[in-house]
């Protein structure tokens, strides 16, 4: 994976930053100063901060959902071969029993004097030696998976201990997830209570193009077929909902409608649009073809597919289908080539 050079400079103070950033746009649309913020003002940039706190949100509950998946199968998977080894020990169990029930019967008989009654002394001594070798190796492996067994019963008990701490995450992102939701529902209520003019402009400002956007493509040709493919899935998304933590094909969150269109093409992408961003070859601006993936933000934390003529298809937020938006709508920080 090539490097690539961040288009946003790094800080500590990212929402901060971000925040003063919405709402100074939303400020110059409306030929507002930012210092003098109007109670409308202070709305928008509610509405924005809620927007970006939602979907961080929905990314932790993305990538919570993805590891107790992984984990599940994980835990399945040892659990089968717990029972494939626990057959095989049962199986052990029956030979060294039958070896035992013969040594017992056989057990009142001195071996020398076994081997003078013997009528085939050399016969004796064969079958003895095979026994012994037999019994030595069963033992053995007897042995084996036992230990191995014990492993697997505290991997199995490591594994739950995991997994029931990662449902733990997962509910209380769901409950912060809630959270939002009712903050981004008041939100959205004072938004629409706001004269028509000033939603329009909001709305504008919303989607407005940033212009110092470094040489960005206007390339028009996917880069493989692969990638034509999931541009075409894309599209066929247009105006469908975005849902929370879902990936289509009925409704979809950022990172959940690159994962649905790129697996229509036959690739499988991480959950989440912080992996997703990692999930390939970072290009430029200037190399940007349809189908590459373009993150926003400092933590990656928006996601869309670039789509040609300065495009993206993305899930913008509660409220807002798959739609196409500018490319430069919001801060870039980086391009991949699945």
């Amino acid at each position: 994976m090539g490097s690539h050079r961040r288009l946003v400079p790094s800080g500590s103070d990212r929402g901060a930053r971000v925040a003063a950033g919405l709402l100074s746009a939303v400020a110059v649309a409306l030929g507002a100063a930012p210092a003098g913020a109007a109670p409308h003002d202070e709305t928008r940039a509610e509405v924005d901060r809620l927007y970006e706190e939602a979907e961080k949100a929905t990314e932790a509950y993305n990538e919570a959902d993805e590891r107790a998946d992984a984990l599940r199968e994980q835990v399945r998977l040892r659990q089968d071969r717990i029972a494939r080894h626990q057959d095989r020990v049962n199986t052990l169990r029956e030979a060294l029993g039958s070896l035992a029930g013969l040594q017992y019967r056989s057990g009142g008989l001195d071996p020398s004097l076994a081997l003078l009654l013997s009528a085939e002394p050399e016969d004796y001594l064969d079958k003895a030696s095979v026994l012994d070798r037999i019994g030595t190796r069963q033992a053995g492996e007897l042995k084996e998976l036992r230990a191995a067994l014990r492993r697997l019963a505290r991997d199995r008990a490591e594994a739950a201990r995991k997994l029931t701490a990662l449902d733990e995450s997962r509910r209380a992102a769901a409950t912060h997830k809630r959270t939002v939701e009712r903050k981004l529902a008041e939100a959205r209520r004072l938004l629409n209570s706001l004269p028509d003019d000033d939603r329009a402009a909001y709305d504008r400002a919303a989607r407005a193009s940033r212009t110092d956007l470094p040489g960005a493509a206007a390339g028009a040709v996917p880069a493989s077929g692969r990638a034509a493919a999931a541009v075409a899935a894309a599209r066929s998304a247009l105006g469908r909902p975005y849902v929370w933590g879902a990936s289509g094909p009925s409704g979809f969150d950022c990172s959940g409608l690159m994962q649905w269109s790129y697996a229509q093409a036959g690739v499988a992408l991480p959950r989440t649009s912080q992996a997703q961003a990692g999930a390939g070859r970072r290009v430029p601006l200037s190399q940007m073809r349809p189908g590459d993936l373009v993150a926003y933000r400092n933590d990656a934390g928006h996601i869309g597919m670039y789509v040609g003529n300065g495009q993206v298809i993305h899930a913008p937020h509660p409220g807002a289908p798959v739609r196409y938006d500018p490319v430069g709508m919001m801060p870039i920080s980086s391009v991949t080539r699945v």
